[in-house]
C-alpha cells in the first residue's frame, strides 16, 4: 500500500509521540513498553498497520490486552493513529511505531510480546524478492527472538501463493499448526471468522467475492 503523501503528517506525529514512537525511541524503549500503557497486560503487535483499522478495532473489543501497530509509511501511520485519536481519544491499550518491521527484535525483548499480526502484507510475488516478504525465514527468526515459548503469528491474506508460501516457509522453520489454525475461506467458516476483526483490505477483497486465507502458527 503506497499512499499520497499528507503535508500534516509530520507535524501531527511529532505533537503526538507519547502516542506513535519513532523508530529511534523504539530502539531505546526495549524491555519498557508496558511503562507506556496505562495497565500491565499482554502485549500484542502488528506489522505493517496500514490505516489502522484492525488495530483500533482489536485494541476497543480486547481492553485486557496491550496493542501496537507498527507501519513504515510516515502518512499511515499519521493517518492510523489521528484517525483513531479523533474517534476515542487516546486509549489506554494502544500505541504505535513509526518504523520498519525488518529488525523487529531491536526494538522488544525476548517475550515482551505475546502475539503478533501479519495481515495482508505485499506478496513480493518475483522470486528476487522472497527475502522481503514478512514469513521469510529471516523475519520468522526475528518473531522468535520476541515471543515467548510456543508464541503465536497470526497471519491473513487475499493471496493464494503467499498463503502457500508461508505455510511452507513456517514449517520449514519449526513453526506448526493444528487442522483448526488455519483456513482457505475465512469468511465462509462461521466458528473461524467469530470475532474476527475486519482490515480495509480485507472488506475490499471480500466485497469482491474473494476468499481471505488465515493462518493462526506457533514456535
Amino acid at each position: 500500500m503506497h499512499l499520497r503523501a499528507k503535508p500534516w503528517a509530520s507535524a501531527w506525529l511529532t505533537e503526538h509521540s507519547d502516542i506513535v514512537i519513532d523508530q529511534k525511541q523504539a530502539t531505546e524503549q526495549i524491555g519498557k513498553w508496558q511503562m507506556l500503557f496505562d495497565q500491565k497486560n499482554p502485549i500484542h503487535v502488528e506489522i505493517g498497520s496500514g490505516k489502522g483499522q484492525f488495530i483500533l478495532g482489536m485494541a476497543l473489543a480486547h481492553p485486557e490486552i496491550n496493542y501496537i501497530g507498527m507501519e513504515i509509511q510516515e502518512t499511515a501511520i499519521a493517518i492510523a493513529a489521528r484517525k483513531s485519536f479523533e474517534q476515542v481519544g487516546k486509549l489506554p491499550n494502544l500505541r504505535y511505531i513509526y518504523g520498519n518491521g525488518n529488525g523487529v527484535e531491536t526494538y522488544f525483548e525476548k517475550a515482551e510480546v505475546a502475539k503478533l499480526y501479519l495481515n495482508f502484507s505485499d506478496p513480493w510475488p518475483k522470486a528476487r524478492h522472497e527475502s522481503r516478504r514478512l514469513t521469510y525465514k529471516s523475519f520468522l527468526k526475528s518473531y522468535e527472538a520476541i515471543l515467548p515459548e510456543k508464541g503465536e503469528v497470526e497471519f491473513k491474506t487475499d493471496n493464494r501463493h503467499l498463503f502457500e508460501y508461508s505455510m511452507v516457509s513456517f514449517v520449514n522453520y519449526g513453526m506448526r499448526w493444528s487442522t483448526n489454525d488455519y483456513s482457505l475461506d475465512l469468511h465462509q467458516d462461521d466458528e473461524k471468522v467469530l470475532g474476527n476483526i475486519e482490515t480495509e483490505y480485507e472488506q475490499k477483497f471480500m466485497a469482491k467475492g474473494q476468499p481471505i486465507y488465515k493462518i493462526k502458527a506457533h514456535f
